[in-house]
């Protein structure tokens, strides 16, 4: 009888996000990548004989013990001759997870099947639904052993101490060193810090020459403006439908298993390969704007920070998790909006096995530097989720396909409450019927104003149209009047100022003409949004 086995994870987000320092993010996340693909990969080829190209060795007439059908964005499908082979690879790789990557949550499910009578499909699908789904809200949270005697406790986990950080973090710079208590858990993390780097390095390696460009270890890296305060933006990705994508692209009436497989696998692959080719262009627009730059080391308005010892620039930019449709990256605020929007852009470029276009939705959450970074990952996270909910609604009202939206929140001051607390209390006006954001926006669409070309080319506007460039008290102005929520306010403002409108949507907008007079279409106001985002928003690359 064959067996069928899923790896899965969970809790990553806490394992990557639950401290501020970014090197422990960076070994955290890519701690996690190895336990679902390179050690899986590893332990199937040392112990089993199982090539990591596995097409040319199908698991019905190669003999083999195993085979992988995939091994993508943080879990894994394989199978097994047999229920004894496939407990075996089972305990290797717990093993391994335990002793090098205290912290990560494994969950493994198995499926006994028949390759000739049972349907491949359908049994992955259901041990996914079930036994997968059982495991993640039924299984019992070990609680660690916090320490006996006299101990002390590491600085991000609160684990028991095992060691000092300064042994386990490569210094090639002039910061300062920075010593403090770590646990088992950390100082994993920090010892997988130069090889995720050095990966991340090798992955972008045609677009980013190391010998002058380096990504950071460090937030404080990012970059920054002399005499102002250092802000960080949060991104968080993750693709729309690709649950059901995959389901689809696997059945078929009277598919055979390994059609499925093949399926399953190239699709895979080519969501993986998707991500990451994004991600590169991204990478590729910093890099030559940095270059098209009339000063050396600058990016727009802000310095890029330098190592002092090689020479090198840090990159305003850094991927934490990558590959597939799930992606969080970290970058200097002001780059935050643009980046994302410039993500999804690319994102649906890119072509993937099923033929059907790729989308998206990001959440941004731009923090001051130094601020906890598991909330801001949290918020962005939410975020992300009230777009992809935006994605839904205007579905079942309108019965379009799926398409790119984004949402984003600006905290200069911090974060009090979820962001539907924060709206509530923060963005409504007219006994909270009206909304001053505007957000989540469509990446793109002809007919709609509430998009992101309509947000940047009123952005634009304010920054440098006639009537607003360097008129910073008269768009403030405008900001208070549309607090008040009342269209005769905005009626009155323009005219005071002897202006014959407000700045322009997109032309294709059937609401522009409203908007321009009025300042609101709907109970929405079209203009908060790009007077608040004025100063975290920078463009960069060509038009």
């Amino acid at each position: 009888m064959t067996q069928f086995t899923i790896v899965d994870t969970t809790g990553k987000q806490n394992y990557i996000f639950n401290t501020n320092r970014l090197r422990e993010n960076i070994g955290a996340s890519f701690l996690l990548s190895q336990a679902t693909k390179e050690w899986l990969e590893d332990i199937l080829k040392t112990r089993f004989g199982v090539p990591k190209k596995p097409q040319s060795e199908p698991i019905e007439t190669s003999g083999l013990g195993a085979e992988i059908v995939y091994a993508n964005g943080g879990n894994a499908l394989i199978i097994f001759k047999s229920r004894e082979i496939a407990i075996k690879f089972t305990r290797l790789l717990s093993k391994k997870v335990l002793t090098e990557a205290s912290g990560v949550n494994l969950l493994v499910v198995h499926a006994d099947f028949d390759w000739e009578n049972d349907n491949l499909y359908t049994i992955v699908e259901d041990l996914k639904k079930n036994e997968l789904e059982h495991q993640k809200s039924e299984r019992i949270h070990s609680a660690s052993l916090l320490g006996l005697g006299v101990t002390g406790s590491c600085n991000s986990t609160q684990l028991p101490a095992v060691d000092r950080s300064d042994k386990y973090i490569d210094y090639d710079d002039d910061e300062g060193k920075d010593s403090y208590l770590i646990s088992t858990e950390t100082r994993q993390k920090l010892k997988a810090v130069r090889k995720a780097n050095r990966k991340l390095q090798q992955i972008f390696s045609n677009v980013v020459d190391e010998n002058i460009y380096q990504f950071p270890y460090r937030s404080d890296n990012l970059g920054r403006s002399e005499g102002e305060s250092s802000y960080v933006a949060v991104v968080h990705i993750d693709g729309n439908g690709m649950g059901d994508r995959f389901k689809k692209h696997g059945e078929g009436e009277g598919k055979k298993n390994r059609d499925y497989i093949n399926a399953m696998r190239d699709f895979s692959n080519s969501v993986e390969t998707a991500g990451t080719e994004a991600l590169k262009a991204v990478t590729e627009t910093i890099v030559n704007s940095i270059k098209s730059g009339r000063v050396v080391g600058k990016l727009g308005g802000f310095d890029l920070n330098k190592n002092s010892k090689s020479n090198i620039f840090y990159l305003p930019f850094r991927p934490l998790v990558y590959g597939g449709d799930d992606i969080t990256f970290i970058c200097e605020g002001r780059l935050g909006l643009e980046l994302a929007a410039l993500f999804l852009q690319k994102f649906e470029e890119q072509k993937v096995t099923d033929g059907e276009p790729l989308t998206a939705c990001a959440g941004i959450c731009v923090v001051k530097a130094h601020y906890p970074f598991s909330r801001a990952y949290k918020m962005s996270e939410d975020l992300c989720n009230v777009a992809k909910k935006f994605v839904k609604s205007e579905q079942q009202k309108h019965g379009v396909d799926y398409f790119s939206a984004i949402d984003w929140h600006l905290a200069a001051s911090g974060l009090l409450g979820s962001i539907s607390e924060i709206r509530q209390r923060e963005y409504r006006v007219n006994n909270k019927s009206w909304h001053l954001e505007m957000r989540p926006l469509w990446l793109k669409r002809d007919d709609e104003w509430r998009t992101w070309s309509g947000f940047t080319q009123v952005v634009s506007e304010f920054k440098q149209g006639d009537n607003w460039r360097e008129r910073q008290n008269k768009i403030m102005a405008l900001r208070e009047v549309l607090r008040q929520g009342c269209i005769e306010a905005v009626r009155e403002f323009l005219l005071n100022y002897k202006l014959p409108n407000l700045p322009l949507f997109p032309e294709s907008s059937s609401q522009s003409e409203q908007l321009i007079k009025q300042g609101w279409n709907n109970e929405i106001c079209g203009y908060f949004d790009a007077i608040e985002a004025m100063d975290f928003y920078l463009k960069i690359g060509s038009d």
